[in-house]
């Protein structure tokens, strides 16, 4: 197929997604008219009907079906070309968007970005942090090119391997009075300080507590694995943290971490699409992750007082 426009691709696949006409040319600030005449166009190119009215509702024919079904497949061929000469236009070895959790981004990519750029400084790397959802559909849509998210994750157009585990810890106050080895029990009657809900690291603890009977008192729910540690260290209650973002010496106050029992863990995958052209960025980026990945320890991150 010769000249498809992909200006008309995308205006099909947005008067299906809102579900009308004048939905989509309001997105692409277009007039109605001139979306109805793209979904003509791009008929006539094909020789089917897309589009047919169910109600009041735009609704795909089963050809059209069959088309959107491709959409993403299409765009991130497209994307895939355009990264390949990318590298040539700018004079740089090439781009690569990375997707991972605040907390990965911290403790984690540091030391992984510093060793690449120093053996690539033409490598442009971009990092975006968000939680395992907002980043396996980031990479569905090719607007990132690797993950680093936390399991559980799926996708079946994802190739996705585990590659680290990261075990939970309690984080306390230095100057208060806990056992070596913290069960649920043990923080019941604690003010937690947790991370915010939404992700896979607030679920995984949640379910800890729950599994063995314990509510826990939330207080406050943050975003940032630093502040967490500061408000501990205040003495405004625990929190369970993975060990990869519980350093101590970092924070203002004092801090000590326990193992938890029983044990908590959660497993780190890195993920890409499986028709991901490869290039040699990425390819670095992934060789670089995976290495980093194999050495890193717990005892990096965290030790107990």
């Amino acid at each position: 197929m010769r000249g498809l426009n992909l200006d008309q691709v995308h205006a099909f696949a947005d008067v299906i997604e809102l579900g009308s006409f004048s939905a989509a040319a309001a997105r692409q600030n277009l007039s109605q008219p001139a979306i109805s005449q793209q979904i003509r166009q791009l008929e006539d190119r094909l020789g089917v009907r897309l589009i047919e009215r169910v109600g009041k509702r735009a609704m795909p024919t089963p050809a059209g079906q069959a088309l959107l079904d491709r959409v993403g497949e299409i765009d991130a061929s497209v994307q895939n070309a355009l990264d390949a000469v990318a590298g040539f236009a700018s004079g740089t070895v090439g781009q690569v968007r990375i997707g991972t959790g605040a907390t990965a981004c911290i403790y984690f990519l540091p030391k992984v970005l510093e060793q690449l750029q120093r053996r690539f400084p033409g490598l442009e790397i971009i990092v975006r942090t968000g939680n395992t959802s907002d980043v396996l559909k980031s990479i569905e849509e090719n607007s990132l090119d690797i993950g680093l998210v936390t399991l559980p994750a799926s996708g079946r157009s994802l190739d996705i391997v585990p590659v680290l585990t990261d075990p939970f810890v309690a984080i306390f106050a230095d100057g208060m009075d806990v056992p070596d080895l913290v069960r649920p029990a043990d923080l019941a009657d604690i003010p937690l300080v947790l991370y915010e809900r939404g992700g896979q690291t607030r679920t995984i603890v949640d379910d800890w507590l729950r599994a063995a009977g314990v509510a826990g008192h939330s207080i406050m729910e943050l975003g940032s694995v630093e502040a967490i540690k500061e408000l501990v260290g205040a003495g405004l209650g625990a929190t369970i943290l993975p060990a990869m973002g519980a350093r101590l010496g970092r924070t203002q106050f004092p801090i000590k971490t326990r193992k938890l029992a029983p044990d908590l863990a959660r497993s780190l995958a890195l993920v890409v699409r499986r028709d991901k052209v490869m290039g040699s960025g990425l390819r670095e980026v992934r060789n670089g992750l995976i290495a980093a990945a194999r050495d890193w320890t717990p005892n990096q991150s965290s030790s107990g007082t």
